[in-house]
C-alpha cells in the first residue's frame, strides 16, 4: 500500500464528506467529474494530491465551492478570518438530490429568512 501524502488525508476525507453529504457514490462523482473511480478512491484515502483541474471537476460534480478544496489542497491560502466552514445548511440544500428545484429555492429562501430576519414571501416576491 502506498503511503498517504502529507496533507493530502485532509483533503481526501474532506471530498469523501462532501461526496456522502450530497448522497453519491464514487462511481457517480467520478463520472460528473470526469475522472476514474480509483483515482477518486486514491484521492479520498490521501494516496494521490489532484491537480487544481481536477479539484474543479470534483467541485463541480459536488456543487460546492472549488476554492474549499484549493485552500484545502494546499494550493489557495487560508482567508484571512480563518478556515473555511464546513458544509452548512445551504450547501447542503444545494447538493441534496432529492429536492427538485422549486423545493430548493423555497427552502433556501426561508433558511435565508432566518438568518437575515427578513421576510420569506419578500424574498420569493423578487424572483
Amino acid at each position: 500500500m502506498a503511503p498517504q501524502l502529507p496533507g493530502v488525508r485532509g483533503l481526501g476525507e474532506y471530498l469523501r464528506e462532501q461526496r456522502e453529504s450530497a448522497q453519491l457514490s464514487v462511481r457517480q462523482l467520478s463520472a460528473a467529474a470526469g475522472i476514474s473511480n480509483p483515482y477518486l478512491s486514491q484521492i479520498e484515502r490521501g494516496l494521490k494530491k489532484p491537480s487544481a483541474e481536477i479539484l474543479q471537476a470534483l467541485a463541480s460534480g459536488l456543487r460546492i465551492s472549488a476554492e474549499s478544496l484549493y485552500v484545502r489542497a494546499g494550493l489557495l491560502e487560508e482567508p484571512v478570518g480563518g478556515p473555511l466552514p464546513g458544509p452548512d445548511a445551504r450547501t447542503a440544500l444545494m447538493s441534496d438530490r432529492r429536492l427538485s428545484d422549486r423545493q430548493r429555492r423555497i427552502m433556501i429562501d426561508l433558511y435565508d429568512s432566518f438568518v437575515t430576519g427578513a421576510d420569506p414571501a419578500d424574498a420569493s416576491d423578487s424572483r
